[in-house]
């Protein structure tokens, strides 16, 4: 039976060890403005950095504390104080580093996107497994407070049997943060919509087909899509719809989410996309027949940057633990990318895609 008021305990569980060594392979500004700071905010030990550009390195270990600055990736795979490590290079770069630090018998965290192709997100989990390490990708909007939310509602009951649900994010991004970015020919929905189908999977599941087209608006000279619309399909009948456009030039930008089920209503804002990096916290109401339809509104005072990024570090610490696997894990993170890669077959071809049909 329901409760009047849910317990909504949104906030990373950290693992009972949290003094575990952690060396960090790339120095760049997701790295100094999300992965570094929720580490410290979390008590989690960084043991020492690299990174091609090894000045970089230095002055990311001098902002942070950071004890040590290897010269090479394999200076800090032989660092015994190390256990685990954290990936935070360009995708098509991340399996070899993985094959490395599997066989040195490291953990890893790998950042998202996982892979720049999905036979490769499938290699650096096989050789995860034959060096019987843990494997977690960096999907952390699992774990920001509105998208955990909504989980722990969804859970509990009170949304019912979901039958539709949105996340629609209409901003103006700077790609001259990621020039590398701009100049891929994919861009959106690899990094950036990603986050939204790994937290729309987590909530609500795969789904059977999905359809994807994809854009950019007229001043754009990138070859890869800015904007995308993305519907999902699923057997039951519930319908998913990704909206998200990033060449919006008016003073009205929004980034909201909702979900309509047979018993209820969850809708909220992103709040990272009203001013990114910096963002605010997210906002959540919801409302259930089983509570005679009143709506609610949750006091929710973490961030996604940094916060968030406590949570795929503190599941592969607890998975080291206990024996488990990371809430969000190599082989969990392989449908995430089904998804994204049928979205852009699905764009490619004009045709609704089934995520089974990608395969390595």
């Amino acid at each position: 039976m329901l409760e009047t008021f849910p317990h909504l305990d949104y906030k990373p569980k950290l693992p009972k060890r949290l003094d575990r060594g952690i060396g960090i392979v790339g120095a760049g500004g997701i790295v100094n403005y999300a992965h570094l700071p929720a580490y410290k905010k979390a008590g989690f030990r960084v043991v020492g950095i690299t990174d091609k550009n090894l000045e970089l390195a230095e002055r990311t270990a001098k902002q942070h504390g950071i004890p040590n600055v290897y010269a090479t990736l394999d200076d800090l795979l032989h660092e015994s104080d190390i256990e685990i490590v954290d990936i935070a290079v360009y995708p098509s770069e991340q399996v070899e580093i993985v094959r490395q630090a599997a066989a040195a018998g490291k953990h890893l965290l790998c950042q998202k996107p996982f892979a720049d192709d999905y036979a490769k997100a499938v290699r650096s989990v096989e050789l995860a497994e034959q060096g019987r390490v843990k494997l977690a990708v960096n999907q952390q909007m699992r774990w920001d407070a509105g998208m955990r939310c909504t989980k722990l509602l969804i859970d509990d009951g009170w949304l019912g049997t979901p039958t539709y649900a949105t996340i629609q994010v209409h901003c103006k991004t700077d790609w001259s943060l990621w020039p590398w970015i701009y100049r891929g020919k994919q861009l959106e929905i690899m990094f950036h919509s990603i986050h939204y189908v790994d937290s729309l999977r987590y909530l609500l599941g795969e789904p059977a087909h999905v359809f994807t087209s994809g854009s950019r608006a007229p001043q754009e000279t990138t070859e890869a899509e800015t904007k995308t619309l993305t519907v999902w399909e699923y057997s039951s009948g519930l319908q998913v719809l990704i909206d998200a456009c990033h060449s919006t030039w008016q003073d009205d930008a929004y980034a909201i989410f909702r979900m309509e089920g047979t018993e209820g209503i969850i809708k909220g804002t992103i709040g990272l996309m009203y001013n990114y990096p910096t963002g605010r916290p997210d906002t959540l109401e919801f409302m259930s027949k089983r509570n005679s339809g009143y709506w609610f509104s949750a006091r929710l005072d973490s961030l996604w940057i940094p916060d968030a990024f406590i949570g795929p570090m503190a599941s592969l610490m607890r998975a080291i633990e206990d024996g488990s696997e990371p809430e969000t894990s190599g082989r969990d993170n392989l449908r995430t990318l089904q998804i994204v890669f049928a979205e852009y077959r699905s764009m490619a071809e004009k045709r609704a895609v089934r995520p089974a049909e990608i395969t390595a």
